[in-house]
């Protein structure tokens, strides 16, 4: 989004676009990356040295606000960790490997005609739409291949000493 339109849906809400929202606002924005509070704090004050987490944690939540940034969960692969993106980008879909938490970003006519069958089936405006998808990424899976067949190629002696749990017991020695 323009650095103007940015400043007008931020005037029409009563609030002043300053140097350090702008700052916070444009990492957002172009990093490239969906990042959480703490990170965008890292990146900020590596810039504005006199920046501290308050500011941003004010600025995140006016931002939110102002309808200007997304906050998401991202399938809770960080926990209860939020991450941020400017709310400018067409809708999308995020894609979250479930093993490394890398995010992808789909865009495209699936996701467009899923949005009108919805609007159709149900008589439903949509206004907002969030999609997360979690599974493995190619990478993920090839790790999780070659672990199930090592795990295969163990002796049966270690498999043994397994208990139900997945957990190996201590071999209990004779009193």
């Amino acid at each position: 989004m323009a650095p103007d339109s940015i400043k007008g849906s931020l005037r029409e809400k009563g609030v002043r676009l300053t140097r350090q929202r702008e700052l916070l606002l444009g990492l957002i924005d172009k990093s490239g990356e969906h990042l959480d509070a703490e990170r965008l704090f890292q990146l900020a004050k590596a810039q504005d040295p006199k920046l501290n987490r308050v500011t941003v944690y004010r600025t995140l939540k006016l931002l939110k606000q102002g309808g200007l940034v997304d906050e998401l969960d991202l399938m809770h692969y960080g926990g209860d960790q939020h991450y941020y993106e400017t709310r400018m980008k067409q809708e999308h879909a995020h894609v979250i490997c479930l093993r490394c938490g890398k995010v992808e970003e789909f865009f495209g006519e699936p996701l467009q005609r899923l949005r009108r069958q919805i609007e159709s089936h149900f008589g439903f405006h949509i206004l907002l739409a969030r999609t997360e998808v979690g599974g493995y990424c190619s990478h993920c899976q090839s790790l999780r291949a070659r672990e199930m067949e090592q795990a295969a190629r163990e002796p049966d002696a270690q498999h043994a000493l397994a208990e139900p749990d997945g957990h190996r017991s201590r071999a209990k020695r004779p009193a």
